[in-house]
C-alpha cells in the first residue's frame, strides 16, 4: 500500500478521468474511506450522475454544494474591477475557481473529520500550486495528497487503461483525450492535439461560443448597468450575479466573443497552451472600462492599471488568499465606488466593439474638450505647463550636449 497517513480523505472531485481515477487507486492503494466533494462552479450538465459514479468507484459519501454565487460574486467580480488579464488575454477562468473549491474542501475535511485533502491536478500543472496555497493558507495542518506525483500511472493513456481494466465510465478516450475544465465564466481546452501549437482546434473545443463563420451576420447592441464597478444589469433588467453571468454569456457567445488561443507561462516554469472561452466575461470586461473612463481620476485608473498585471499573476499563480492580494483588492475596491454607469456594445462577429457610455457623475467635460470656442479653459496657459514640464529636459541637454 501507498504509505499516506490517513484515515479518512475527502477529493475534489469533478467525476472527470483524472479523479474517476483517483477514488479508485486511493481506495486500493491506501485504505482509506474516501469522500468525494464536488463544487458546483456551473459546470451545469456534468453534474449529472455524479453520485452514483462516484460511490461505484469507492467513495463512501458524496458531497455537492452550489457555489455559484459566491464564485461569481466573491471571485469573479473582484477580479474584473482589478482588470485582471494574464499575459494575451486570458481572463482567469481557471484560476478564480480553484481557490473557492480548496476554500470548501478544507472546509469539508474539518465537517467529516477528513485528516487529509485530495486533488487530480497534476505535477506539471498550476491548479495544484493553487489547491494548495489555498488549503496551507486555510488550515496549516492539512495534509494534502496529490496522486500525480506520487503513481506510477505517466499520462492519460495509462488513466483511460485503468479506466478500462476496472470498468470506470470515462468519457475521455485515446483519440480525444484534451482537458476540459468548465465553469459559469468560463472554459477551458487544454492537452491532445492542442500540444502541437501549431494546430489549429477542431469543433469539438466550441461550447461557450460559437465559431465566428457560425456567428450571425447582423450586429446586437448590449447595454450593461454598473454600481461601483459591479454588473448589475443587462438591457436594462437588473439580474444576480448567477442570471446576469448565463445572460452575459449567451448574448456574447453567440456572436462568438471572447475566445482566445493562448501559449501561456505557468508559475511552474512551463509553456502550455489553451483554448479560452469567456464570452460574457469579455462583455463585462469591455464594459466596465468603459464607464471607469468617464467615472475614475487619471491618476487613480493609470495607478490601478500599473497593478492590474500583479493582481493578475498573483490571482494566476493561487495567492488569492495572500495578504498582497488582499491588499490590492482593497486598493481596487475602493477606486471602484465611483464607477456606476452603464455601457454599449455591439457584438458582431467575434468582437464586442464598445460604441457607448454614460454615467451620472461623470468628469467627462465636453466644455473642456471640445475643440470649439469655449469660455472653461485658456489655451494660453499651456505655454507655461509646457515650459515648466520641458525644464529638467532643456537642462538636462544644456548641460550634457
Amino acid at each position: 500500500m501507498t504509505q499516506i497517513n490517513a484515515k479518512k480523505i475527502i477529493v475534489a472531485y469533478s467525476g472527470g478521468l483524472d479523479t474517476s481515477v483517483i477514488i479508485r487507486w486511493l481506495r486500493e492503494e491506501t485504505g482509506a474511506a474516501v469522500v468525494a466533494f464536488t463544487a458546483d462552479v456551473g459546470q451545469a450538465e456534468e453534474l449529472g450522475g455524479l453520485d452514483e459514479k462516484a460511490r461505484a468507484t469507492g467513495a463512501e459519501k458524496f458531497i455537492l454544494e452550489d457555489l455559484r454565487e459566491e464564485f461569481v460574486r466573491d471571485f469573479v467580480y473582484p477580479a474584473l474591477r482589478a482588470n485582471a488579464v494574464y499575459e494575451a488575454g486570458y481572463l482567469l477562468g481557471t484560476s478564480l475557481a480553484r481557490p473557492l473549491i480548496a476554500k470548501y474542501l478544507v472546509d469539508h475535511a474539518v465537517r467529516e473529520g477528513a485528516e487529509a485533502i485530495c486533488h487530480g491536478a497534476t505535477g506539471k500543472g498550476n491548479d495544484q500550486v493553487r489547491f494548495e496555497l489555498t488549503a496551507y493558507a486555510l488550515k496549516p495542518d492539512i495534509r494534502v495528497v496529490a496522486p500525480w506525483r506520487i503513481w506510477n500511472l505517466k499520462g492519460r493513456s495509462d488513466l483511460i487503461e485503468y479506466c478500462e481494466r476496472h470498468g470506470i465510465p470515462i468519457t475521455a478516450t485515446k483519440e480525444k483525450p484534451f482537458s476540459v475544465d468548465r465553469n459559469l465564466f468560463h472554459i477551458s481546452y487544454e492537452g491532445g492535439v492542442l500540444e502541437d501549437p501549431w494546430n489549429e482546434s477542431n469543433r469539438d473545443m466550441y461550447t461557450l461560443a460559437v465559431p465566428v463563420e457560425e456567428a450571425p451576420d447582423k450586429p446586437e447592441y448590449v447595454e450593461v448597468d454598473y454600481e461601483s464597478g459591479v454588473p448589475v444589469a443587462i438591457n436594462g433588467e437588473r439580474l444576480g450575479p448567477v442570471a446576469l453571468m448565463e445572460r452575459a454569456n449567451e448574448l456574447a457567445g453567440n456572436h462568438g466573443v471572447g475566445r482566445i488561443d493562448i501559449l501561456e507561462n505557468r508559475y511552474v516554469g512551463m509553456k502550455s497552451r489553451g483554448i479560452y472561452e469567456t464570452p460574457g466575461g469579455t462583455l463585462l470586461h469591455v464594459g466596465l472600462r468603459a464607464v471607469e473612463q468617464l467615472c475614475l481620476d487619471r491618476e487613480v485608473l493609470h495607478l490601478r492599471d500599473e497593478l492590474a498585471p500583479k493582481y493578475a499573476s498573483l490571482v494566476y499563480n493561487g495567492y488569492w488568499y495572500a495578504p498582497e492580494r488582499e491588499a490590492l483588492q482593497a486598493m481596487v475596491d475602493e477606486a471602484q465606488k465611483p464607477v456606476t454607469g452603464t455601457a454599449r456594445l455591439k457584438l458582431y462577429k467575434g468582437m464586442a466593439h464598445l460604441v457607448g457610455r454614460k454615467a451620472e457623475k461623470s468628469l467627462y467635460s465636453p466644455a473642456h474638450a471640445s475643440f470649439e470656442a469655449d469660455e472653461v479653459y485658456s489655451q494660453a496657459d499651456a505655454e507655461g505647463f509646457i515650459k515648466l514640464n520641458a525644464l529638467r529636459l532643456r537642462l538636462r541637454k544644456q548641460l550634457m550636449p
